[in-house]
């Protein structure tokens, strides 16, 4: 794998001058996930996992940001801006250290993930903390770029059209497009270029369920959320960038976006991690319980038979140690002594 721009270079809004900075993106794995296909209710086979936090940052960002930054240089950008909560921060930091541009992150004050808040700051990234939400972040950034100053957010076009590639990757691993893609809604540009890679691939059209959560549900409300609050950070936006593309994504492909309480992100956070083996930070979790809730409304009720559902789980679980750290553990002490120990393996 030689990076997204590469890979897919005949279909992305890149020419022979466009510079290549990459990390070698993408290409990340989709597994099966028989025991959360059986807590919803449908065959072992149903179920598929894309694994977008290993990307090489932890998160799907890598695959927007990659060509925004590759435009960047190639428009004789100095730096790049962007707003965030987190994971935004984290790819643009490492992909503008690469390019050799100054990064400035605008971060709203106290919601950032401390794991994300780290990476940024290694890559060299200027970190700014505004005293407001990320929608008070970013209308900040949107005045603050041009010039030679390039945003970086995924109100940029060519964020959306890195991140479309995950749809071809799906696409070519099962085959076909699957039956329903579910997936976490923050800022909305996600659920807009997956939409975006189906209908461009031709492979067919999956019905796109986004998920928010039930403290930052604009869409789902139908009107913008003043001060959001959920556990899981990277969807904690009240009125997000990419609202009427998400419409969009929903109305044309026959889907729906919902929301979903925390608890249920977090039960869901936890079943993944113990169940299936795939450690995701909390935001990534709002798929799965958006699968769980639509399937317990007997969503799935007239579902063909060898259907195929894929979840996006948008970032690593290293993003958010905290959240880790508030899960049940079993934590014992024994002597350093081996029948100690043997005696403490037969209790288990």
């Amino acid at each position: 794998m030689a990076g997204l721009i590469r890979t897919w270079r005949s279909r992305l809004p890149v020419g022979p001058r466009t510079p290549v900075v990459t990390l070698h993106e993408g290409n990340t794995p989709l597994v099966p996930a028989p025991r959360l296909a059986r807590r919803a209710g449908l065959p072992e086979d149903a179920v598929w996992l894309k694994l977008e936090g290993l990307n090489p940052t932890g998160s799907f960002k890598d695959r927007g940001m990659t060509l925004a930054v590759s435009k960047a240089v190639e428009d004789g950008a100095k730096g790049v801006l962007c707003a965030s909560t987190g994971n935004t921060a984290a790819s643009a930091a490492a992909y503008a250290a690469r390019a050799g541009l100054r990064c400035v992150v605008l971060l709203p004050e106290g919601q950032v993930a401390l794991g994300k808040l780290a990476q940024a700051i290694a890559h060299g990234a200027e970190a700014v903390t505004v005293k407001g939400n990320f929608d008070d972040a970013l209308r900040l950034a949107r005045e603050g770029a041009g010039g030679r100053w390039a945003l970086v957010n995924s109100v940029n076009p060519f964020r959306i059209e890195g991140q479309k590639t995950a749809a071809f990757e799906v696409a070519d691993a099962l085959g076909r497009a699957p039956d329903y893609h579910f997936l976490p809604v923050g800022n909305a540009g996600n659920i807009t270029a997956y939409w975006k890679g189906y209908v461009e691939y031709r492979r067919g059209k999956p019905r796109m369920m986004g998920w928010q959560a039930a403290g930052a549900a604009p869409i789902v409300l139908g009107r913008p959320v003043p001060k959001p609050q959920t556990l899981a950070t990277a969807i904690r936006i009240g009125n997000p960038a990419s609202w009427k593309q998400a419409l969009a994504a929903r109305d044309e492909s026959g889907g729906r976006i919902g929301a979903v309480t925390d608890a249920a992100i977090f039960a869901a956070y936890r079943f993944l991690a113990r169940e299936e083996g795939v450690f995701c930070e909390p935001s990534s979790a709002a798929s799965a319980a958006g699968l769980l809730a639509f399937a317990a409304r007997g969503g799935f009720r007239k579902a063909r038979k060898g259907l195929r559902v894929v979840l996006t789980l948008t970032g690593n679980g290293l993003k958010d140690p905290a959240s880790a750290q508030a899960l049940p553990a079993k934590a014992r002490t024994c002597a350093a002594d081996p029948a100690a120990f043997k005696r403490l393996l037969g209790a288990a």
